[in-house]
């Protein structure tokens, strides 16, 4: 006859086992999540509205359009990458980075000819980058890591990762004939932005798998 535990492991949870960590990491994280995200996206219009800020409302837009762009081509990817494989990571980082490359598009009236007489031509290599410096970094971080649970190794994957990927994408928004990434400020702001974001991932994906988060390596 089968064990408890047998049993259990062909069956699954029954519909009365449920505790506080279910609830938490169930229903309030993800909800906590997606709010933040529709907050951040709210702060920008309010304050385009509201005006009588002057160069403040540039930059607070500003931090908050780069946390949206390290979140969706630079962290997802890289997690993806560190915590399961390569494939993981590059598949979503040119999936990802076709979508924001669409909502740049989309967002700066890249298509519009009123907006810009080049269209998109004088953007292609900028869309472009998005796309492929997010894949690029998916993919190397998990090639370099090679799905070691070595908090060293993830952390030196990540910055590698990150750190090559934000250099590839600056050269990209210098062969845009619209470009405005222009200067030592623009190249540390594309490059170290994302060798932070490369850190501060390596301790997510470390700190997921201490949980047992990590997607089933074999």
């Amino acid at each position: 006859m089968l064990s408890t535990l047998e049993v259990v492991g062909f069956m699954g949870l029954s519909w009365k086992e449920w505790n506080r960590s279910d609830i938490i990491y169930g229903v309030i994280v993800p909800l906590a999540v997606v709010l933040v995200i529709v907050g951040l996206s709210l702060v920008g219009s309010l304050l385009r509205t509201g005006g009588g800020m002057g160069g403040s409302m540039g930059i607070v837009i500003g931090i908050i359009s780069e946390i949206e762009e390290m979140v969706v081509i630079v962290g997802v990817p890289l997690l993806l990458g560190l915590a399961w494989n390569r494939w993981a990571g590059g598949a979503s980082g040119f999936l990802l980075g076709s979508l924001y490359a669409m909502w740049f598009a989309v967002k700066y009236g890249v298509f519009s000819s009123g907006a810009f007489p080049m269209g998109a031509t004088g953007f292609g290599p900028t869309i472009l980058g998005y796309v492929l410096s997010a894949m690029l970094i998916g993919y190397m971080a998990g090639a370099l890591n090679k799905r070691s649970e070595n908090f060293r190794r993830m952390v030196i994957a990540g910055v590698i990762a990150s750190t090559v990927g934000g250099v590839f994408l600056f050269g990209m928004f210098q062969l845009s004939s619209s470009n405005v990434m222009v200067g030592v400020d623009a190249f540390l702001l594309t490059v170290l932005t994302r060798t932070a974001t490369g850190v501060i991932i390596a301790i997510i994906a470390k700190v997921f798998m201490w949980y047992g988060v990590a997607l089933n390596k074999t």
